[in-house]
């Protein structure tokens, strides 16, 4: 799981067996943690099954899972849209990073994968996003039509 603030140049990854229900909602519970102080977290996430606000009522009581769901506000990529996806892009960073050669067991995942988050934490380079809402009106026509009177 990508946690990742471009503007801060900030990223973190959580290692997790699988991308189930239950691991999406403790990383979701974890960025509310990181910002105790934030009355709503926009978080821009893809299309994955799991990515949805029922993970947290499956994997946390009712009323903490509703406090937390009140507090979230999901931003959905495009389907089709990877490419948009800021996380996605730092994942794809890490893997021709660090992860092109063979990975022999989980702890050394782990030491590989925080070696390189941390170099690249210490640099905070931001995210120059250059895609402006003009390039998105050109490129996802087909998702946005505009409409003429």
């Amino acid at each position: 799981m990508m946690i990742c603030e471009p503007k801060r140049g900030f990223r973190q990854v959580d290692i997790t067996d699988r991308r189930i229900k239950i691991e999406f909602a403790q990383c979701m519970k974890h960025i509310a943690d990181i910002y105790p102080q934030a009355s709503v977290i926009r978080v821009v996430l893809d299309n994955l099954n799991t990515h949805k606000i029922g993970s947290l009522y499956e994997a946390f009581p009712a009323e903490p899972a509703h406090a937390l769901a009140r507090r979230l506000e999901f931003h959905y990529t495009p389907k089709h849209g990877s490419w948009l996806n800021i996380a996605g892009i730092e994942l794809a960073v890490l893997s021709n990073m660090c992860l092109t050669q063979r990975i022999p067991n989980k702890d050394h995942l782990h030491r590989e994968v925080e070696a390189n988050v941390n170099t690249r934490n210490a640099k905070a380079a931001p995210v120059n996003w250059r895609f402006t809402s003009q390039d998105a009106r050109r490129k996802l026509t087909r998702l946005h039509p505009r409409f003429s009177n």
